[in-house]
């Protein structure tokens, strides 16, 4: 009968939170909507100066966020809204708030099919709730910047040829984002965008600065900036630039292969464990079966587990190196 009731409250959940992700999709599609023509219909009846009106669009989208945020922007702590916007996601908060506590029920019905103690059950939950969805968010976050700087040298050397041509620097940004495709052609495109609605060029490259927090795009957000205050020439600083970054390449392959033994050694040892209970599991299943229906064995395997856990974060530090 427990059973029954917890599946039907999960099924209510999982239903509520799609009819609320639904309606505040409409609700943020019509705020977009509004903010592109204008806050409020007495805005947009409003007869005044184009460009004006351009530094007000650009003023609002530029990021008045609530006080919080922008204190701890200031404080150098990544928030929650940056996590998201580095991971490239179009979601709001509240969604992904939304998929947290998706997560957290799913987490406590597998426990509990699993037949896990009260306190193993409440531990899951909490991990599902604050701990997957951030792992997954940082995972993208990761990959995403990965896949950044396999173009961004490429993508500079080609914007230095277009300076070096004569094209001012909004324009090879332009062509940049038209011949690249995934986050470099994104990235190029948001900051073109912003430059056309009066952002100007240094606050438009430091925002893409803060959407991919890597050193390579601080350093050309250092130099558009310098450039755009100074006018000093650009295509010099860019051509150093994709060198270095293509330098910081050659030395990362190098430490990778350097520690690929140390790394399959980790590999090997974080998955012999599991190896040795599946083939217990399948030679001697009266054996092994002990961990998982008795008190003692459940509270040795949650034990087993998060040594193991601890073990494994040990050694991913130990071989994680830094360029």
């Amino acid at each position: 009968m427990l059973t029954f009731i917890l599946i039907g409250l999960i099924t209510f959940i999982v239903l509520g939170m799609g009819i609320f992700i639904y309606i505040n999709a409409q609700s943020e599609k019509k705020q977009r909507l509004m903010q592109v023509v204008g806050v409020s219909p007495a805005e947009r009846t409003r007869k005044g100066d184009p460009n004006q009106r351009r530094a007000e669009i650009a003023k609002k989208l530029k990021g008045t966020g609530d006080e919080n945020e922008t204190k701890k922007r200031k404080k150098g702590e990544v928030t929650l809204k940056d996590r998201i916007t580095q991971a490239g996601l179009e979601i709001s908060e509240g969604k992904f708030w939304v998929f947290s506590v998706i997560s957290c029920v799913f987490s406590v019905l597998t426990a509990y099919i699993f037949d896990m103690s009260l306190l193993v059950t409440l531990f899951i939950g909490v991990i599902g709730l604050l701990g997957l969805p951030r792992l997954v968010l940082s995972m993208m976050a990761s990959s995403r910047q990965k896949k950044f700087l396999d173009d961004f040298a490429d993508s500079l050397d080609a914007m230095t040829r277009l300076l070096r041509a004569g094209m001012p620097v909004s324009e090879a940004i332009k062509m940049v984002a038209r011949e690249y495709s995934g986050p470099v052609g994104e990235e190029m495109g948001r900051i073109f965008d912003q430059q056309k609605i009066g952002v100007s060029l240094s606050e438009a490259v430091l925002s893409a600065a803060r959407r991919i927090p890597i050193p390579e795009m601080g350093m050309f957000a250092t130099a558009v900036s310098i450039q755009s205050q100074t006018g000093s020439s650009l295509s010099d600083v860019l051509e150093n630039l994709a060198a270095l970054i293509r330098a910081r390449f050659r030395l990362k392959r190098k430490v990778q292969a350097l520690s690929s033994e140390a790394k399959a050694s980790a590999m090997i040892i974080g998955a012999l464990p599991n190896l040795v209970a599946t083939g217990l599991y399948f030679v001697n299943y009266d054996y092994i079966i002990l961990l998982f229906t008795t008190p003692t064995g459940k509270m040795l395997l949650t034990g087993a587990v998060i040594w193991m856990g601890i073990g494994i974060l040990v050694m991913r530090q130990m071989i994680n190196f830094k360029v």
